[in-house]
């Protein structure tokens, strides 16, 4: 590989850096080609990126990062898991699979600028996703404008009873 190469790829790497809000650095040494194909499309599906570079290329391409903190720890095989969207969905993408492989350990990861310990990131995995917190505040806030109608009917019922009595007895 020459420096042309190399140049291109620390840019490709840093540039998914910038982007990302958390990353995750792995052990994935033993696992089969098939198992980190799973890897990575869990992953995807959680809207991140599984990354498998050299050490001092991932070194260099994050020390201008926000993730700047985790780029002395690349040593072994290293994967590195970068979530854009949601970091609970990565984080739980990770965990899950990290709980299903033997092989396959979360080191450390970075989540803006903090340094997050592996279980730190456990119990990030733990958290509600985006999704199931916005589902919940747009329930918490229906509830009040139904409560508002219901307690308004729940006022008027009565006097609907009473009137439906006097109706019947000036009937009879």
């Amino acid at each position: 590989m020459n420096r042309s190469e190399k140049a291109a790829i620390i840019e490709r790497i840093r540039q998914h850096a910038e982007k990302a809000s958390i990353a995750v650095v792995t052990e994935f040494k033993g696992m089969t080609v098939e198992e980190l194909t799973q890897l990575r499309v869990k992953i995807r599906e959680s809207g991140g990126a599984c990354l498998v570079v050299k050490n001092t290329l991932a070194r260099i391409a994050f020390t201008e990062t926000a993730h700047s903190p985790i780029k002395d720890d690349f040593k072994e095989n290293c994967a590195v898991a970068l979530g854009f969207d949601d970091p609970v969905a990565l984080a739980k993408a990770v965990s899950e699979f990290a709980k299903t492989s033997k092989l396959f350990k979360i080191k450390h990861g970075c989540l803006e600028g903090k340094v997050l310990e592996a279980a730190q990131i456990e119990e990030l995995a733990k958290l509600p996703s985006k999704p199931e917190l916005l589902s919940s505040m747009l329930g918490t806030m229906n509830a009040v404008p139904t409560n508002f109608v219901s307690l308004f009917a729940n006022m008027i019922r009565p006097l609907l009873y009473v009137l439906k009595d006097l109706e019947a007895k000036k009937a009879a």
